[in-house]
């Protein structure tokens, strides 16, 4: 089983690394990050909610231009210098002594962190290709959980003791970390810059591509689902269900733990659009199914409830690892070559704003309105899967006339 893993020797590697040292850090940080604000940072819970949001609002604006600037001057580069300002800004945290300087510094790590996103993406690309672009994505996805799963429980003694320079030392970690990564990414090999021509698409020309924005659109509403174990579900157990609390333990490692597994096994299977558009497809069907078994553990006794949840949270995550596989096909093909930093800012900027607004919708949706709630947000799943094909198809349409077009000039 773990001979999936295997990562050729250099960039695949490299890349692989990188986003390990980076979600072991970010897995620490998320860990122990509302405390040090509290207690530290002289922030109150509204605060910090507050300026999270704005820092993450600022983020929306960033992937795109920055992406951009990834392809005109190099995706190794940029990237480079983006995950290197995050360990800055994470240093930066050790020094926020309030509500203004929290936004700050709090804005600059985001603004960085999407960007870093869509320049890392489009280096991936440009060094890798085919089946093997797929896989190493894959493999970056498991060990990312790895990573979270190994900041969190280094950060876990930092909670235990609970003082500020246990909490702070987190933190310096976190900014490590990134710096680590960084000089990772820097032994990468280069990418060409994208060569601008006066002849060719305009600038920021996914802004102008109608495919590419409706499938990022129809990918948000699927990526509601990425926050359910993390809001939703802990909410619904302790409201709605007879289930114990350990529950939502359990389902974190039951998604944390199948990820890791079989990812790259599900992801290997999805190289192609049409595999990619089938398994959208299928990933929505499974997702009703989830919210089925969501709803059914409200309606029954502790036991009854705790199977529901567990058998509810295996779908979710076949559910999980199908999307994702679909939406990296799909976005990497569907981006032309040149543009593929900002064509990734652009599609990560869509999953950003699903994240952004699941907290209160999904609350809602499915905390306030209760068991019919989960049967409208699988009907969405269904809805956005379905519609899936056709946006490919379209802009499969829209990118054969404009090859067609390049060529008779």
């Amino acid at each position: 089983m773990f001979r999936q893993f295997a990562v050729p020797a250099g960039a695949p590697r490299r890349l692989v690394l990188a986003s390990l040292l980076m979600t072991a850090g970010n897995g620490a940080f998320m860990t122990c990050s509302a405390l040090y604000f509290t207690r530290v940072g002289g922030l109150s819970p509204a605060q910090l909610g507050l300026g999270l949001t704005i820092a993450g609002a600022l983020g929306l604006f960033a992937g795109v231009p920055l992406g951009h600037l990834a392809d005109r001057l190099g995706p190794r580069e940029v990237a480079v210098a983006l995950v290197a300002l995050n360990g800055v800004a994470a240093a930066g945290y050790l020094f926020v002594r309030g509500f203004w300087a929290f936004v700050v510094v709090a804005g600059v790590f985001v603004v960085a962190e999407r960007g870093s996103r869509a320049a890392i993406q489009a280096l991936t690309a440009g060094l890798l290709e085919g089946d093997e672009l797929v896989r190493i994505r894959a493999v970056v996805r498991s060990v990312n959980n790895v990573g979270v799963a190994v900041g969190a429980l280094v950060a876990g003694l930092a909670l235990q003791i609970g003082t500020t320079g246990p909490l702070s030392a987190v933190l310096v970690l976190d900014a490590l970390s990134f710096f680590c990564s960084a000089a990772v990414l820097a032994r990468v090999r280069a990418v060409a810059p994208a060569a601008a021509s006066a002849e060719g698409p305009p600038s920021l020309s996914v802004l102008r591509d109608g495919p590419f924005a409706l499938f990022t659109a129809l990918s948000g509403v699927l990526a509601l689902h990425t926050v359910l174990l993390e809001i939703a579900v802990p909410l619904w157990i302790v409201t709605h269900t007879d289930a114990p609390t350990a529950m939502v333990t359990a389902l974190f490692l039951v998604n944390t733990v199948s990820v890791a597994l079989f990812q790259v096994r599900v992801a290997t299977r999805v190289d192609t659009l049409d595999r990619a558009v089938k398994a959208s497809r299928l990933a929505g069907l499974a997702l009703l199914g989830a919210c089925a078994l969501f709803a059914t553990s409200s309606t029954g006794s502790a036991v009854f409830a705790a199977l529901a949840l567990v058998a509810a949270g295996l779908v979710h995550v076949w559910a999980e690892m199908l999307a994702s596989a679909a939406a990296w096909t799909i976005s990497y093909t569907l981006a032309p070559a040149s543009r593929q930093g900002q064509y990734q800012g652009f599609f990560f900027t869509g999953y950003a704003a699903s994240v952004m607004v699941a907290p209160t919708a999904l609350t809602l949706l499915l905390i306030q309105w209760g068991a019919p709630g989960w049967w409208v947000l699988g009907g969405l799943f269904v809805a956005a899967s379905l519609a899936m094909g056709p946006v490919v198809a379209w802009a499969r349409r829209v990118g054969a006339r404009h090859e067609s077009s390049v060529a008779a000039a």
